[in-house]
């Protein structure tokens, strides 16, 4: 088992298809196919099967995919401990949950960075029960998302709200649904939900809005990245709760259409989290100051943002 199969596995099912991975890697598909084809010979599973089209990782397919990410990510963090071991650079690590990471945090970065070009940023993508763990371990110096949930073996945190969105159910321009006017949340629980990477948990609003209104997981259908969720609405295959100024494009354009659902927009908050000041370092602390500032906001408000779909993956991505 090498670094490149699983790189070359996970890639394949975050994007969706073998042609996919091998743009975004570089390579040809047949050595893509060749390097799934080893893991799956090496581990005895197929490790994903195809079913509507969609790529669905098997349980052993799953347990790798995690698996994989961690392995990617203590290669990426040992690399850089080497390379910059000699630097002068400070590197910040920022811990960030599914939506934000794709959404907000590359125009984020991109314009932290170019203000602080002496911090290199390591951005993890990690779900918000890890936040916590993350903080207190040193594995992350910040994280972003939701505030971190309390624990009693860790330091007190520090969260500050920075940034509110409204998440609207937005569907196909055909859906039955489309001119409906005050629709009653139970009107979409025969829907079919189509969901971004751990949206079904609770602890999540989309999670938290399907359990409020008793929508079974057999309705639920989960993509590697929100993107590809919101491909499949746009093709009619379903529903999804999106972050409204992030779909802000497929609405003018008549990609997609916002049904008018009762009790949304539902309103969110996004915050940064830290260690108590006398803990945490001094690049943790100057994104934190920077993260309140207008021209962040207007980078994380700006369409067309976020980590881009062949960089997005539940493991470091390198911001330099």
């Amino acid at each position: 088992m090498t670094l490149s199969q699983l790189r070359s596995f996970i890639t394949v099912a975050r994007l969706g298809s073998v042609k996919a991975a091998a743009h975004a890697l570089q390579v040809s598909e047949p050595a893509i196919s060749g390097a799934v084809g080893a893991l799956r010979r090496e581990l005895g599973d197929k490790l994903y099967i195809r079913s509507c089209g969609v790529i669905e990782l098997t349980p052993g397919g799953r347990r790798l995919a995690s698996a994989a990410s961690e392995i990617l990510d203590l290669a990426e963090e040992t690399r850089r401990q080497v390379r910059d071991a000699d630097s002068h650079k400070t590197t910040l690590r920022v811990a960030a949950t599914p939506p934000f990471a794709e959404f907000a945090a590359g125009p984020l970065l991109s314009v932290f960075r170019h203000r602080h070009p002496d911090v290199e940023v390591d951005l993890r993508v990690a779900r918000r029960e890890e936040h916590a763990a993350l903080l207190a371990n040193r594995t992350a110096d910040i994280t972003l998302g939701p505030p971190v949930t309390e624990r009693q073996d860790v330091p007190a945190m520090v969260c500050e709200p920075f940034l509110r969105y409204g998440l609207i159910v937005v569907a196909a321009p055909g859906h039955t649904l489309a001119s409906s006017k005050g629709l009653a949340p139970a009107a979409l629980v025969s829907t079919p939900w189509l969901l971004g990477p751990y949206e079904s948990d609770r602890s999540t609003d989309t999670g938290a809005f399907l359990a409020r209104q008793s929508i079974a997981p057999r309705r639920t259908r989960t993509y590697p990245n929100f993107a590809a969720a919101l491909a499949q609405v746009a093709s009619g295959r379903g529903v999804t709760l999106a972050i409204g100024h992030t779909v802000r494009d497929e609405l003018e354009r008549g990609a997609l259409v916002e049904l008018d659902v009762r009790g949304t927009p539902i309103s969110g908050l996004w915050y940064v989290s830290t260690l108590r000041p006398e803990l945490r370092t001094a690049s943790a602390d100057l994104l934190k100051r920077f993260i309140t500032m207008p021209d962040a906001t207007r980078a994380m408000l700006a369409r067309g943002g976020g980590v881009p779909a062949e960089r997005f993956v539940h493991m470091g991505t390198r911001w330099s």
